[in-house]
Formats: C-alpha cells, structure tokens, sequence
C-alpha cells in the first residue's frame, strides 16, 4: 500500500504531567502513581515480554479465541464498517479477522504518536488495499473520530482486557462513550479477563523469572531518570495480590525499610512494608460484564470463551433509544 493510503489526525491531546500526577499521587493516602506512566521505551520492553510468559495467560488465550472463532464473529460484524482501534498498539490481533472483515477503514488511536505512525507504517505494508487514518488522541479520556469519514457502521475493536484497568463505575463510563461514538448501528468487540483459580491470577502477576517485578519497580526507575528522583530501586520490591473482595489483581510497589524520597523539592516518608499502589486490573464474570455494558447502554450479542473460561471476547451493539 502506497504512503497516500495512510492518514494522520493529530487531536492534540494535552501532554502528560508526569511531576504534578506523580507528587498528587503520592501525597494521597494510600500513595499511588497512574499506571499510564508504566509505559517508557524500558517500560513497554518489559510488557512485551510479559505478554510471552507461561503464566501471563491474557493474551495468547484472547488471540486463540480470535482464531477459533474468527469466521463467526467476522459474520456477526456489520459490513461494511469503520473499524475503530482505541490504543491500536502492534495490530497484531486485528490482523487475525481484518482480512475476511474487509473494512471500509480502519481508524488505529493512541497518545504515541512514534508508536502509532510506526504501526500504521507496519500495517500499511502487509495489507495494500485498507485506508488507514491514524488518529492520535488520549482514547481513555475522549474517544473523538477526525471529520469528512465514511458514513459506515461504526465497529470499536478494544482488546487485551484494557477495560479491566476502569473503576467499574469508570468502566460503564467508558463503555457509554464508546456506546455514543458507534451510534445505534455500531458494535463493540471487547475482550475481557474473567474470575478464576486465585493461583492462577497471581502467578499472571507475579511470574517466577520476576519480569513483572522488573517492570514495576521501572516505574521508580523511570522518576528518577526523568524527575531527578532519588529512589534507592534495592530498597523497593515488587507486590501483589488479588482482591477477592474488589474483584482485582493489585500491583503496588512496598517499600523494604523506613526511607525518605526527594521529588522535586517535595519530600515524602515511607514506613516499612508501606506501599505505593500502581494498577488495578479488575476481573470479570460473563454475566457480571454483560451487566456493566447494559449500564452503558449495550446489548450483549455474543460471547466467545477459551475452553479453561480464563478469557472472553464480547460483542456488544447499541440498544435502541
């Protein structure tokens, strides 16, 4: 495909407070970092990886579930249709079922606007024929299509169980601006991780080579190259758990020893074993997410599930208003 085929939309979305959302965060009690700021070049090196570990189970069971079942959930997508990709990363799951989908568009969004260019590039070459408009937007705060696209229907592709880093009310939240932007001939195909053995959700968190750790104690890393931060990274360790209460992994950095961090002309005290909370990853029960998307303003259409029930992939479309 030629470079004419590809399209950039810059939204100019607002660049990231890296010192102000970190000091807030660790000035609240308990002390957090959003987990956006995992994602340095290290940070999503060490992802990668992660995805490729025995015990991280999300993606190759979401991507054998899209190619078991590809032909049926490409006969139950509108066509012809404007495929819509929030965080469109490495387009590795889409290029499962774009090929039979054959649609009019496809619309990859993401803040990296390096990252979304690269992939864009990458896909224009393996699939000729497909126009590409590469929206570059903050898609966790505002999903917002460029002017002048086809009139079709809207499909939004959003997998890897992203939605599972919401709040569940933030979740029906999200899920409502997806329901808005597609409009009533639109559907949604999400994937979603489910409940199951607590074992095995852990270890998925917790693997036992330590690259999840790794990646987590980055983020120290990370605010001491980019902030002048004194994090002594020995005095720091990986941790977490599922909340069988909240319905969630948990990631949080503990703290080794009583210590004293320099941010910025801001000092913050840490207690042994205190912690430092960096990601939620919310599970879900078929029914329990088809309840969220109801919420939303969604009809479940369909689920597909791997045969172990550790991972789902819902269609949703918009209920009739």
């Amino acid at each position: 495909m030629s470079e004419q085929k590809i399209y950039f939309h810059d939204m100019h979305p607002a660049a990231s407070n890296l010192s102000g959302d970190v000091i807030t965060g660790l000035q609240q009690s308990p002390p957090s970092i959003p987990p956006k700021y995992f994602y340095d070049e290290t940070g999503s090196q060490l992802f990668d990886q992660i995805t490729e570990l025995d015990e991280y189970y999300p993606t190759r069971t979401e991507i054998s579930i899209l190619q078991k079942y590809k032909r049926d959930i490409v006969d139950m997508l509108n066509k012809p249709c404007l495929l819509i990709e929030p965080g469109g990363g490495s387009c590795s799951k889409v290029r499962i079922f774009i090929d039979e989908l054959r649609p009019d568009m496809y619309v990859p969004m993401d803040i990296s606007r390096e990252h979304l260019l690269t992939s864009a590039r990458q896909m224009s070459k393996e699939i000729p024929w497909l126009d590409i408009h590469a929206v570059c937007n903050d898609f966790t705060f505002k999903l917002t299509l460029p002017e002048g696209l086809p009139d079709s229907a809207r499909v939004v592709f959003f997998p890897g169980s992203s939605i599972g880093n919401f709040h569940p009310h933030a979740a029906v939240q999200y899920l409502s601006n997806i329901a808005n932007l597609i409009g009533e001939s639109g559907q949604l195909l999400i994937g979603v991780d489910l409940k199951k053995n607590k074992n095995i959700l852990e270890s998925a968190y917790d693997d036992a080579k330590g690259v999840t750790g790794k990646f987590n104690i980055n983020l120290l890393a990370r605010l001491n190259n980019e902030l002048s931060a004194d994090f002594d990274l020995k005095k720091w360790t990986h941790y977490s758990f599922y909340n069988a209460e909240q319905s969630r992994i948990e990631m949080h950095l503990k703290s080794t020893c009583d210590q004293v961090v320099n941010i910025n002309n801001h000092e913050f005290h840490f207690t042994e074993n205190e912690t430092i909370h960096t990601e939620n990853s919310y599970k879900y029960t078929v029914e329990e997410f088809q309840s969220l998307g109801i919420q939303a303003g969604l009809f479940a259409e369909k689920v597909w599930v791997d045969e172990s029930s550790l991972f789902s992939i819902h269609l949703f479309s918009v209920k009739s208003r």
